[in-house]
């Protein structure tokens, strides 16, 4: 087991001492005197117990950089919190600690990119605006599983210690993220799901809860979320998810909660700030299909509940998130008709904002409201299927009942208003909440067994704005609940642990905030319980009653001011207008204005509304409303918007009380949203009612520090010569020890069962400067011991070097000595050999010259009687024998230089070796012929059975148009394709293939002329074996059919233009509208391919005419077609005119 005392880059490491302090050198290291420690430089020093005996060995650090130093660094992991610190990473031991202090110390973090704090086992966390590289999958790894301080504070050590007490200690977690808004909650909820998802287990099940889980987070943003002047993303809602967990620590499923979302910005956003999300993301991001199907446009200025002033957000792509929403449906298990429902309610939403109404006077007096434009409506009832009178009624009338009586009153403009706005925030509202229960059911667990679960609570910081309303009062009260509790369980925690240690408890003084959770909630005399009184007694009942009320209740709590409250003390502060109440929060005074209390409070939607959408066919929006049946009307009131949070809070507070709780504190350092900028006055404002400092306080009020014995011990242990290097007993005795030689005062620390407690930092940092020295004193003691074992290595190396060059050496003398001796040996053996060699040669000569001697004496004899015999005969036949000869060695020439200048291969080069004798000229112009005639064979037999075809029909067209037909130059370079349009790939034209049953030999698209005018048709012209067809280029309907027997003749002009006419025989079935005049821009191949099917069908040639006038059959006329050249308006286009009855005149430029 290897244990780290002092962490710098490493090189190389070696044996020091060993438990007795003794030097113990060793034997052999690799030359490293290029590494020696300069000034700036120091040592590591590393233990290793092996078989019970201790080690010591120091490792070189280095201040410059190199490759194996990078790769070290990468592997250093920090061992303590305390280690490298910038500032301090835990502010229970900042020291002194204030509130200035306090800011200094998260400043300095931030600008080192340090972005988490401690406070104990609570995380601060400042939002750095941009992205740094502390959440990849290594530091996921470097985290897991890992002690709370052993590491730098991170979100990540915290979502550990939760995750492994839930798997390890079968505790329920629960992790309470708190901050205003931009202060980073949503992403740091994130994170911490994120980190909880890559350590639980895999397995195919096991990941598809996990991205359920995580993509329920897009379709919750998309529709709960906006942009608001602090915050680009913020969340508008509170969300608290249960992630439930097997024993195994593997997910299994989850619950969602939803509070308090903020309908109200659905009809009205502050100047500066978007409606939720989703209403950008459908009119940037759906197809235009879609949008067509919804009856929305892609405008965003045609809606009025869409604020213009900041539709676009930088850096924010809306047609993007829309696709990732979509698809985030899909994956949590919404059906299609599911998303297109919701899709359908939400265009129903906008569009209701484009209601507007009229006046209008009745008979008897009283106004009344009519819509202005009924189109909208009409498209918003076609969306929900509701019937267009009845809810045209619903925004014109109001229904009230009383016992068996119904009475029905009209509406003025501002109360059809109200009801329209209500109506849309309701039902925005409740299709948030349908959708939190549609997510619930995909993600819920589906195994009844026991199951341990970690709560995450997301949910709206303490917010004190110019305008202060219903919404804020309700968000401050929640945000007092949670100091509350968080107060309670950090004490409660605080106690838990001390007793568990053995450690006397002492009281901790505190602010309670109890005082004013009940000047809020208390059922009597209460705020919430006076608003709900107020909605709901009869007669005029404003908001300048509630507060009237408000000042006769509260008028004597020390937490609540108002100008109109008969306490005297109040009546000279003209800071607090006359319309406002104030209330001494624990973060601070909060004034609000109570306009708009009650309504909001009454959350009231007419009855008429709620049945004129349960009469919907539209299955959603039916289900959204309930109480609309008829079947089920409830006369009594519903619940308060304030009576409802007011439940649902202390459902929330009940279930947080039933877990563990973690912490994360997150803080906005400036209201830029600008990376690198820290804002003190903000920051300091954050703090304050955050209770951060409070907070601190409670944690150190008995001891600031508290660490196990083991830890302890391992730290500190070279601060005492007992305890150094390794202490042999149990290690509480070895930090009694240590603290009795360093003579702490024994009112600075206690001792607990497990765990050492230190009263003051003060004393934890005296205890790191000890250990800061002695380290030094360490490494000083290493580079000296180093220092000699490398002059005694040094020496002992040279000695052997020494010996090792002697006898190398010797060697080589004795080397050089046999080297002489061999090769004298081996000159006089060539001596020796060369004059037996020489000896053996005098010897072959003198018999080789009689040998040759004689052979040349037979020779001249031979000679003379061969000449004697010779001259009988040459007399007679001398002259022929000279010739034949002559002629046999001029041909012999001939051919051998012929050989050697033989062109190439190619059929196409003419080129031909020069006649040298003229005697020669047949032979060397049939040699030529059959040269030319094998070459191309040659060239032939390398053809595919394709290309012969092709070059087959490229042959007959030369035969048919060559110097016959201007355009046939123009065709030689082009292949013959054949099927131009792709008809059985194209499904365009699947009408047409499946008429056609034969293989098609040509399809191309050709003008068909009309003789009555001489304007083109587009049609599609194909020839397969048996037949010709015509057929329409829209349609595919086929409009002519010819068998190939019928046609007789192809006319064409000999100039450069591609009509041509198809003459079809006399009587036949297909002539009976006369011959066919086309025209194609590939001509040749048409008429060539023509050609060579009916030659291959009938047996019989198809005449081709080529003529510059030829006579066309219409019907039961003929007409002359006749071409002339001239000039265009259209360029190199011929054009055709009927010029009267019996002449069309073709054009061709």
């Amino acid at each position: 087991m290897v244990k780290r005392c002092w962490l710098f880059l490493t090189m190389f490491s070696f044996p020091l001492v060993t438990s007795d302090n003794q030097p113990n050198y060793p034997t052999s290291l690799p030359d490293f005197s290029l590494l020696l420690p300069k000034p700036g430089q120091g040592l590591e020093l590393v233990s290793t117990e092996v078989g019970g005996k201790q080690h010591w060995y120091g490792r070189i650090f280095l201040n410059h950089t190199s490759v194996y130093e990078e790769k070290m660094a990468k592997m250093e992991v920090k061992t303590s919190l305390l280690d490298n610190m910038i500032g301090v990473g835990d502010m229970v031991l900042l020291e002194p600690l204030n509130e200035d202090s306090f800011i200094n110390n998260l400043k300095k973090r931030f600008d080192h990119n340090e972005v988490y704090t401690y406070i104990g086992s609570v995380v601060i966390s400042i939002n750095p605006y941009r992205s740094l590289p502390i959440y990849t999958p290594e530091k996921v790894e470097e985290y897991r599983n890992r002690n709370f301080y052993e590491l730098s504070p991170h979100i990540f050590a915290l979502s550990d210690e939760a995750y492994r007490s839930l798997r390890d200690q079968d505790k329920d977690q629960c992790i309470l993220i708190t901050g205003e808004s931009g202060a980073g909650k949503t992403e740091a909820s994130k994170l911490v799901m994120s980190y909880v998802a890559a350590v639980c287990g895999k397995g195919a099940e096991v990941n598809q809860v996990k991205e359920q889980l995580l993509q329920s987070n897009p379709v919750l943003e998309a529709f709960g979320n906006a942009k608001t002047v602090r915050n680009d993303n913020s969340s508008r809602f509170g969300k608290y998810m249960d992630i439930e967990f097997d024993f195994k620590g593997d997910p299994l499923g989850g619950v969602i909660s939803n509070y308090l979302l903020e309908k109200s910005r659905v009809v009205k956003q502050p100047r500066g700030e978007r409606n939720f999300h989703i209403f950008y993301q459908i009119l940037s991001g759906a197809s235009e299909d879609f949008l067509c199907k919804l009856k929305l446009e892609r405008d965003f200025s045609r809606y009025n509940y869409l604020g213009l002033d900041s539709a676009k957000v930088n850096g924010v792509d809306d047609a993007a998130n829309f696709r990732t929403v979509r698809n985030a449906m899909q994956i949590v298990g919404f059906m299609d008709h599911e998303t297109q429902s919701v899709f359908e309610v939400v265009a129903a939403v906008l569009k209701l904002g484009n209601i507007e109404f009229k006046p209008e006077s009745r008979v008897n007096g009283l106004d009344e409201s009519k819509i202005k434009d009924k189109n909208e409506l009409k498209e918003i009832c076609e969306l929900t299927g509701i019937d267009q009178s009845v809810l045209e009624r619903a925004f014109s009338f109001r229904t009230v009942e009383a016992k068996q009586e119904k009475v029905s009153t009209t509406l003025n403009v501002a109360q059809a208003y109200y009801a329209r706005d209500a109506l849309a925030k309701n039902l925005y509202s409740r299709l948030f909440s349908w959708l939190v229960t549609r997510i619930n059911e995909s993600i819920k667990a589906q195994t009844k067994v026991r199951k341990k679960v970690m709560g995450v609570l997301d949910i709206y910081g303490f917010e004190i704005f110019e305008d202060n309303s219903f919404e804020q009062f309700i968000i401050n009260y929640c945000n007092e609940k949670l100091q509350q509790i968080f107060i309670e369980l950090t004490l409660k925690e605080e106690q838990e642990e001390y007793i568990r240690e053995g450690i006397e408890w002492t009281h901790i003084e505190y602010f309670n905030n109890a005082i004013i959770c009940d000047l809020i909630e208390n059922n009597q005399t209460g705020i919430l319980a006076m608003l709900d009184e107020e909605c709901l007694r009869p007669g005029t009942v404003t908001d300048d009653t509630f507060l009237e009320k408000l000042n006769q209740v509260c008028a004597t709590h020390q937490h609540f001011e108002s100008r109109m409250s008969k306490c005297s003390r109040f009546l000279n502060d003209t800071s607090l207008p006359h319309s406002c109440f104030r209330i001494q929060h624990y973060a601070g005074k909060v004034m609000y204005q109570v306009e708009g209390f009650v309504d909001k409070n009454n959350d009231l939607l007419y009855r008429d509304l709620s049945q004129a959408m349960w009469k919907a066919s539209h299955s959603l929006i039916k289900a959204l409303f309930p109480e609309g049946n008829p079947a089920k009307i409830n006369l009594k009131r519903p619940p308060t918007a304030g009576s409802q949070f007011k439940a649902s809070v202390a459902t929330l507070m009940k279930n947080l009380q039933t877990k563990n709780p973690n912490y994360i504190r997150c803080i906005k350092p400036n209201d830029k949203k600008a990376a690198h900028i820290f804002n003190d006055a903000l920051v300091c404002h954050q703090i304050r009612y955050l209770g951060l400092l409070e907070n601190v306080r409670v944690r150190r009020a008995g001891y600031a520090f508290r660490q196990a014995y083991e830890p302890c011990l391992e730290r500190y242990k070279m601060l005492c010569k007992q305890t150094w290097p390794h202490w042999r007993g149990p290690a509480r005795d070895g930090v009694e020890v240590l603290f009795n030689e360093l003579e702490i005062p024994e009112e600075e620390f206690s001792f607990g069962r497990s765990k050492i407690f230190i009263r003051n930092p003060r004393t934890l940092f005296k205890l790191e400067d000890l250990r800061k020295q002695r380290l030094e004193d360490l490494a000083t003691l290493i580079e000296k011991i180093y220092r000699g074992w490398k002059c005694r290595t040094r020496f002992l190396l040279m000695k052997k070097s020494q010996i090792v060059i002697a006898s190398w050496y010797r060697r080589y003398a004795q080397q050089k000595k046999y080297q002489k001796i061999k090769s004298s040996a081996i000159v006089v053996q060539s001596y020796i050999r060369g004059w037996k060699a020489r000896k053996l040669l005098r010897e072959l000569k003198h018999q080789k010259r009689c040998n040759e001697a004689a052979t040349i004496i037979a020779a001249y004899w031979h000679g003379t009687q061969v000449r004697r015999e010779y001259r009988k005969f040459f007399r007679a036949n001398a002259g022929r024998k000279i010739y034949e000869f002559t002629l046999q060695r001029l041909m012999q020439k001939y051919f051998l230089e012929m050989k050697n200048k033989m062109p190439s291969l190619s059929p196409i080069d003419k080129n031909w070796p020069a006649r040298p004798y003229l005697f020669l000229d047949s032979t060397h112009k049939e040699l030529k012929r059959i040269f030319h005639l094998w070459r191309c064979k040659k060239y032939r037999d390398q053809f595919t059975d394709q290309q012969k075809l092709i070059y087959e029909e490229k042959l007959e067209a030369s035969e048919l148009f060559k110097d016959k037909k201007a355009l046939y130059p123009a065709s030689v370079g082009q292949p013959f394709q054949g099927a131009y349009l792709e008809i059985s790939k194209n499904p365009k034209y699947k009408k047409l293939k499946d008429a056609v049953d034969e293989k098609i030999i040509i399809a191309e698209v050709v003008n068909k002329i009309n003789r009555a005018n001489g304007k083109a048709t587009s049609r599609i012209f194909l020839l397969t074996k048996n037949n010709v067809l015509l057929a329409d280029q829209k349609s595919g309907n086929i409009k002519s059919e010819v068998p190939l027997g019928d046609v007789t003749k192809v006319s064409m002009s000999s100039q450069n233009d591609g009509f041509f006419a198809v003459h079809l025989k006399e009587g036949s079935g297909a002539a009976g509208k006369g011959d066919f005049l086309l025209s194609s821009d590939h001509l040749i191949e048409m008429a060539t391919k023509l050609y060579r099917t009916t030659l291959s069908q009938t047996k019989q040639k198809l005449n081709i005419e080529i003529s510059d006038e030829f006579l066309v059959q219409f019907r039961q006329d003929k007409v002359c077609v006749k071409f002339i050249q001239g000039s265009q308006k259209n360029g190199n286009i011929p054009t055709c005119k009927r010029k009267n009855n019996r002449l069309l005149e073709v054009a061709v430029p």
